[in-house]
């Protein structure tokens, strides 16, 4: 139906050209609102109606006279109506809506994918500094970066994936220490143990497990570091080595369970150690738009809407936070990605202006709005319908790791994309394992399973295979819930478009359950394998086609396709 759809866009682009000069680049179709007023429409009549000075719905009337007299809509619609101030309906015919089935039959996983752009793009996300385990927050985060990644991969472009973290700041010096006072016999509670509310400490049990390892000599490595301990308890620096390279480690255990790799980790201390910190603060200034003040150095942000200038170098000469993150994107921006994505949470909103600001304050070319920004908010855990606040492991929150065990990691992804980044979301782990219609996942990898035995039990009967299907007679496809199935496998390729340039991995779990429900209700309605071997062919080809779609999306979300349940 992809190939029936642009053939009847190009027709359609053709008659609001001939009606005015430069209308056809507007051309377009949408779903209907209400289902039974058609497959596609149009609101080209009410966009040209006052270009043309003339009544849409009078317009409309004569765009549909128009279509109904050109071949491609003769060809694949069955009828066109009116309705309201000139929405034109499109009904197609059921052989247009058949074409989707040989279209993800002969594509594969391929469907609904574009060919490559040869443009290159980033996506940041996690980016925890180590100083613990990966918390549920950042599972909501690793799940939205790698789904927007694939999302973007489905439309042509090459997607890096960047992990960036601070190895050397004050957090990490808490760590140190903290590690070191478990080496020495302290614990939470003792009286040489930091305590209060601002307590420079990190109480959770992952403590004494490095500190007990530091003290073994152990060798810990990560995907972008090693380290071997001393077992030196003076040795603070070492201490704060091992620790970093030990909660990489652990951070690279929890992703892999997770499913998810970066092609690169990038350090905030490598800012300051290859001289980008002191260039970008020499760019700024050359620029003039800097200043000092009260003993402080500021940039002149409000030059670019933010809501006040900006400290950039404090009178301690340290610099504050955005200096590095503004020289880390120059970075991207030289390393050729002229688009980038940072996955982060709600509390980084404060920072968008800043970083933007000092972009464009620094003159190197980059685009105003580079950047792009994912913010997600936390995420709430309930479990045998109590909030579940800590992990021993980590002493005061739940871990991704935690989520993972307790149910499964297709579970934690499709629930943590199920909703917009920026809302909240409580994850209920005793629905996550539910095996019934109302965990979501449990009811899309059901379906995709469902149809999995089916073709077994095919394969079984009569030895075919899913390939011999391609050129199967589809015609017997007619009735109401296969054409409703066929018009909703035709829908994937811009779903994943729009998901794509709206950052909405949403819209695919949306998406996925609605293909589900399709083929759930077509399963009641109709048996597959009937005697008749022309109809079997065709309902095989059916649900072949909606297995493929099924697996093609859960894919773009990391969650597998199970081929029984």
């Amino acid at each position: 139906m992809l190939s029936v759809k642009i053939e009847l866009l190009e027709a359609l682009a053709q008659l609001l050209e001939n009606t005015l000069a430069g209308a056809g680049v507007k051309a377009a179709f949408e779903s209907p609102k209400v289902a039974a007023l058609g497959d596609l429409a149009t609101t080209a009549a009410m966009q040209l109606a006052k270009p043309l000075g003339q009544n849409p719905r009078q317009l409309a009337e004569k765009l549909r006279s128009e279509m109904l007299l050109s071949a491609p809509f003769q060809r694949w619609v069955d009828a066109i109506d009116i309705a309201g101030p000139g929405f034109i309906n499109i009904r197609l015919k059921p052989s247009a809506k058949q074409a989707v089935v040989q279209e993800v039959l002969c594509q594969g996983a391929q469907f609904g994918s574009h060919a490559s752009k040869g443009q290159r793009m980033m996506v940041e996300f996690v980016s925890a500094n180590p100083t613990g385990p990966l918390h549920v927050g950042h599972g909501r985060q690793a799940a939205l970066g790698d789904a927007v990644s694939n999302l973007y991969q489905t439309q042509g472009w090459q997607v890096y994936r960047e992990f960036y973290y601070n190895d050397a700041g004050v957090q990490i010096g808490t760590l140190a220490n903290s590690v070191q006072l478990r080496a020495r016999g302290s614990k939470p509670g003792d009286p040489e143990w930091p305590s209060g509310e601002n307590a420079a400490a990190y109480n959770g049990d992952y403590i004494a497990d490095i500190a007990a390892d530091f003290l073994a000599g152990k060798t810990v490595s990560s995907d972008d570091r090693e380290f071997t301990a001393s077992g030196d308890v003076e040795a603070l620096d070492d201490m704060r080595l091992f620790a970093v390279a030990y909660l990489r480690h652990e951070q690279d255990l929890d992703l892999k369970a997770f499913a998810v790799k970066f092609d690169n980790y990038y350090l905030e201390s490598s800012l300051y150690l290859s001289g980008k910190v002191d260039d970008t603060v020499k760019r700024l200034h050359d620029a003039g738009k800097t200043y000092e003040h009260d003993g402080a150095l500021w940039l002149r942000s409000t030059d670019y809407g933010d809501d006040k200038d900006r400290v950039m170098r404090k009178g301690d000469g340290s610099y504050t936070y955005f200096v590095p993150d503004v020289a880390y994107h120059i970075s991207k921006w030289e390393r050729g990605f002229g688009k980038v994505v940072n996955i982060q949470g709600t509390d980084h909103h404060g920072t968008i202006a800043r970083v933007r600001a000092g972009l464009q304050a620094a003159n190197v070319g980059i685009p105003a709005g580079y950047p792009d920004y994912v913010l997600h908010t936390m995420v709430r855990v309930v479990r045998g319908g109590q909030e579940v606040k800590i992990s021993k492991r980590a002493g005061s929150y739940v871990t991704l790791r935690d989520l993972i065990e307790w149910t499964s990691k297709d579970a934690v992804r499709f629930f943590l994309l199920s909703r917009k980044p920026d809302t909240e979301y409580t994850f209920d782990v005793d629905l996550a394992v539910a095996r019934n219609n109302d965990n979501p996942v449990y009811y899309v990898q059901y379906a995709h399973a469902r149809i999995c035995s089916v073709l077994a039990n095919w394969r079984e009967q009569d030895g075919g295979e899913v390939a011999s299907l391609c050129d199967a007679d589809l015609t017997p496809l007619q009735s109401p819930q296969a054409l409703a199935l066929m018009l909703q496998l035709a829908k994937y390729p811009d779903m994943l478009t729009a998901a794509a340039h709206d950052f909405a991995p949403h819209d695919v779990t949306f998406y996925l359950r609605e293909l589900a429900a399709c083929y759930h209700s077509y399963y009641d309605a109709e048996r597959i394998l009937v005697d008749d071997v022309t109809v079997k062919r065709a309902r095989l080809a059916l649900v072949a086609a909606t297995a493929q779609v099924l697996h093609n999306g859960l894919t773009v979300l990391g969650v597998s396709a199970p081929q029984k349940m």
